[in-house]
């Protein structure tokens, strides 16, 4: 146990001294999160402020997640399919840079080595994540921390689960390379301890998603405290895109199918 609570750093990637490097990299790294997910935390934080600022309660609130956003059916399909194609070129931009600057994809953990193994602990991630994190929003929820959260309002169609699962897709990929793969190794690179560069990384987890409530907020914090230790320990990053993908997709899609016949759904 003492061992996931205190990592040291790897020998690898080296430490970059060089002042030149080192400004370069944090211009990289404001641009990067100035224009993906930190912009988006930026947002949610107002989100929720203007929640916080309304006479109802939070609990009495709602945010929905997958909105339609078109009223002609094959223009919200396309245009579905363009916020995911969106989402999945955030986490390219992290790989890009990464490649650009040196690095092979399998040293942040992009490599199918083990597919197997890799998809067995994505599955259980899930199921350590997933339940507890389920039982977390309720709770937080009916205490009035949470807002109430529609993880789809999209209509019925053909196109309805592809959709969701692809917006799951997208967000697990872009969230993972970013804010694990990337945002980590860049720390890593400026000489960040692992404690604080992981507790930097789930706070800028957390801060995107202040949009549900402050029960989202640390939520998703303990969510990034596990994937990013577990990334710290292993170096695998694919279990981690599975599991987040799984999540999405039983959130999405699974509130889609259970709107309107389960009560206690927002």
């Amino acid at each position: 146990m003492r061992s996931w609570l205190i990592s040291d750093r790897p020998a690898y990637p080296e430490v970059v001294t060089d002042p030149a490097q080192r400004r370069v990299l944090k211009f990289e790294l404001l641009i990067v999160f100035g224009i993906t997910l930190g912009l988006s935390g930026a947002r949610s934080l107002l989100s929720l402020l203007d929640s916080l600022l309304r006479p109802e309660p939070l609990n009495e609130q709602q945010v929905a997640l997958n909105v339609p956003q078109a009223a002609a059916g094959l223009i919200d399909l396309l245009k579905q399919l363009l916020s995911a194609l969106q989402l999945v070129g955030w986490g390219a931009l992290g790989v890009y840079l990464l490649y650009r600057g040196g690095m092979k994809l399998a040293e942040v953990g992009f490599d199918r080595t083990r597919p197997r193994r890799d998809l067995a602990w994505g599955v259980g991630l899930t199921a350590l994540i997933g339940i507890p994190g389920l039982v977390l929003y309720f709770v937080g929820w009916q205490l009035g921390f949470n807002l109430a959260v529609q993880p789809s309002t999209l209509t019925e169609s053909w196109w309805r689960p592809i959709t969701l699962t692809l917006s799951a897709f997208g967000n697990a990929f872009a969230e993972e390379v970013l804010v694990v793969g990337y945002l980590l190794t860049r720390l890593r690179q400026l000489g960040w301890r692992e404690n604080s560069s992981l507790f930097a990384a789930a706070v800028l987890r957390g801060s995107y998603h202040l949009y549900q409530g402050l029960g989202g907020f640390v939520g998703n914090l303990v969510m990034g405290l596990v994937f990013g230790r577990l990334w710290q320990k292993t170096n695998r990053l694919w279990p981690l895109v599975v599991a987040h993908t799984l999540l999405d997709v039983f959130a999405f899609v699974g509130y889609a199918l259970l709107r309107g016949k389960v009560s206690f759904l927002p």
